[in-house]
């Protein structure tokens, strides 16, 4: 019989498969190995000879029912390419020690420096031959294989010692759970993991259109990718790798050569871009013709590596404590202001507004590596008439923030058009002016997200304990789902079982949610992110109108007719209370017990112009009653010492670094029985600003409390 016919899923599957649940115990054990042996085949095909024989969407199908038979009759094997989906998530990384160390390589961009080390070479060797192969810029990894099968993978570390990330690397579909071929009993094998360009850029588009904060570069993707604890995440991600080494062996090897022969006959991967050559010069070419090819390559290489082939001569040359003495690194010079984009995604803000970002080809600008440049708005990209692939030249503007200041090089048709709708949630886009809005409101995913942490923040309601990670974590814990109403709808039991958290945590997040239910109303139109409308603005719409209801329904002219609103503010303020999202999100909020009608608007001035930070518990209030009641007395909170803080009121178990801050500024610290008594006897005191400068009254307010 032909391989083919022993094993029927090496090529297209038969279409009458039998269902998974009229499967014998037998005929689901022989069908088992069969896929596990077809999936290591089209892996193989796939990825390390380019060269597929099925269709992905075929390849799919054979994963999918391999998972259903494993899981159905209890079939799962260690080496199973199922395991490729991730395991159970781990508390730690363990430090295992290298089979052999792994150590780094002198380099160089200057070709006297190369031309030095092949004169090295032929005075301590003689006349010997060079493998070249490019100098991968990704995550160099050591993997080791017992009788065939993986058996665990440690990241570089020191090179003595590292990581063990065998469950993460055991998703990369390009790193085989078993050899083939004639493998020796033991293998170590040094290969780089990396995530391929065009998957990085996908994967940071996917990052900026839900919110997130796009990697710097693809090296940094896979870094923060292979060190995760839980394999499922990294098994999400595009990562890829390239063998290049043996660092130990049941079987020796003659020459550098004939070890990537050999790795690629076991099917590890190794890269076509190798060649063996004759001299230095021979490696001086081979980097210059790699350095033209940078661009078109699928991954990011720095350099060309140059090595002694010969294992015996390797030997002799041996090692410093730091590197092979065998072995440079001739690298690239910094890509320097001009570079490719490889993808434009919209970033959703809060308030709905559309920012096009330039996902590049990462590049030096002034000695800062950039992987992304703002486009602005439709309007910039259509005067620029920038499009993806197109060749840019960046800047960045007060030497911080980069954009994109030219196209040099046109590769693409006309200029990158906006959707008609939302990436995210499918919301039509509407355009004013120059800028795009997605129209979802509060009901967007990506609004929702940059929401709540809005909602929680000094700027919103100042909810203790809900930073910006914690808003994520209960975002990806399905938490929160549809709006910052189901902050309140959040339980203990549900928030202890999260990691990082305890009872105390827990404990103190519900106290303060139940706290601000009852805010000020324009700290509740402050914190549900109107456009345009901060804190001042919203003072004024709260003296304005009598309730919440009478500011929904007001029209745009009755807007206009508030202290310091215009046309377009008032526009805006109309436009978001007019959408459907945001009206059922504030009815949400008000079924949760949020009330700010029912709290007392009338602002005294008896705290008029002083500024407070907080650190610390206090004794009798949480820190949201507490900053109600100060900016109901006319003063104002903030999350960070400044010179413009008035008074750092310090509870029990405070952070450092406010109370650092403080001294540097000379700013007074109050205890919270001294705060306690300033809010009493406050209207003793007016008519102190947050300028720093002393008036009567500070004077008498210090006089007190220091």
């Amino acid at each position: 019989m032909s391989e083919q016919e022993e094993n029927p899923y090496l090529r297209e599957p038969p279409e009458d498969l039998t269902p998974v649940d009229e499967l014998s115990e037998a005929d689901a054990e022989r069908e088992a190995r069969q896929l596990r042996e077809a999936i290591r085949h089209h892996d193989r095909r796939y990825y390390a000879e380019s060269d597929p024989v099925i269709a992905d969407r075929t390849y799919d199908l054979l994963f999918q029912r391999l998972v259903d038979i494993e899981e159905s009759f209890g079939l799962e094997t260690p080496d199973s390419p199922t395991r490729r989906v991730g395991g159970e998530p781990l508390d730690e990384l363990e430090t295992v020690e290298h089979v052999a160390p792994m150590l780094s390589i002198q380099q160089s961009g200057d070709a006297a420096d190369v031309r030095e080390f092949g004169d090295r070479m032929d005075r301590e060797v003689g006349n010997v031959e060079y493998t070249c192969e490019p100098k991968f810029d990704g995550i160099s990894i050591e993997v080791v294989y017992e009788d065939g099968a993986f058996e665990r993978a440690v990241t570089r570390g020191d090179g003595r010692e590292g990581d063990d990330v065998s469950a993460n690397v055991r998703t990369i579909r390009s790193i085989p759970q078993r050899l083939q071929g004639e493998y020796p009993d033991f293998l170590a094998v040094r290969g780089e993991i990396f995530m391929p360009r065009d998957a990085f850029q996908e994967y940071n588009r996917e990052r900026v259109e839900r919110g997130d904060e796009p990697f710097a570069n693809p090296r940094n993707a896979t870094a923060g990718t292979i060190r995760q604890l839980d394999p499922s995440v990294t098994a999400e991600r595009p990562l890829d790798c390239f063998f290049y080494d043996v660092l130990d062996s049941s079987r020796e090897f003659a020459t550098q050569w004939k070890e990537l022969d050999a790795l690629d006959s076991f099917g590890l991967r190794t890269n076509d871009r190798a060649e063996l050559i004759t001299d230095i010069d021979e490696a001086l070419r081979y980097r210059d013709e790699l350095i033209e090819e940078r661009e078109s390559l699928n991954y990011e290489i720095d350099g060309a590596v140059i090595k002694v082939n010969d294992k015996a001569a390797c030997e002799e040359l041996g090692a410093t404590s730091r590197h092979y003495r065998w072995a440079f690194a001739y690298k690239f010079p910094a890509r320097a202001g001009e570079t490719a984009i490889g993808e434009i995604a919209l970033q959703v803000g809060r308030t709905g507004r559309l920012t096009p970002v330039a996902l590049l080809d990462p590049v030096d600008v002034g000695g800062v590596t950039v992987s992304r440049a703002s486009l602005h708005n439709p309007a910039e990209i259509r005067e620029k008439n920038v499009n993806v692939g197109d060749v840019v030249r960046v800047e960045r503007a007060g030497d911080v923030i980069p954009y994109v200041a030219e196209v040099v090089e046109k590769r693409s048709e006309g200029f990158f058009e906006f959707p008609e709708t939302c990436p995210v949630c499918d919301s039509a886009i509407e355009r004013d002016g120059p800028i795009a809005f997605c129209t979802g409101g509060l009901a967007c995913p990506a609004q929702l997200r940059r929401s709540v942490q809005y909602y929680a923040s000094d700027s919103g309601l100042d909810i203790e304990g809900l930073g910006g990670e914690r808003v994520d974590q209960l975002l990806e814990a399905g938490l929160i789902e549809d709006s910052v109403a189901d902050l309140y709808q959040l339980e203990r039991a549900d928030l202890v079982e999260l990691e990082g958290w305890g009872e105390t945590s827990a404990e103190n997040l519900m106290r303060e949610l139940e706290a601000s239910k009852n805010p000020p109303i324009f700290a509740f139109l402050a914190a549900i992110g109107i456009p345009h409308v901060g804190r001042a603005t919203a003072r004024e719409l709260a003296s304005a109108f009598d309730d919440l209801d009478g500011l929904m329904e007001a029209s745009e002219d009755e807007l206009q007719e508030v202290n310091e609103i215009g046309e377009i503010v008032a526009r805006e303020i109309h436009e978001f209370f007019d959408s459907e999202g945001n009206r059922r999100v504030i009815e949400e909020l008000r079924e949760a017990g949020v009330s700010p009608d029912a709290v007392e608007r009338e602002a005294g001035d008896a705290l008029d112009g002083l500024t407070f930070v907080f650190t610390g518990s206090l004794l009798d209030r949480t820190r949201s009653e507490a900053q109600e009641e100060i900016e109901r007395a006319g003063g104002s909170v903030t999350g960070s010492v400044s010179g413009n803080t008035d008074y750092l009121v310090v509870g029990e178990e405070p952070g450092a670094s406010k109370r650092e801050d403080a001294e540097e500024n000379d700013v007074p610290e109050l205890t919270p029985a001294e705060f306690e008594e300033l809010v009493g006897t406050g209207e003793e005191s007016s008519d102190q600003g947050s300028n720093g400068q002393e008036s009567s009254n500070q004077r008498t307010l210090d006089d007190t409390f220091q």
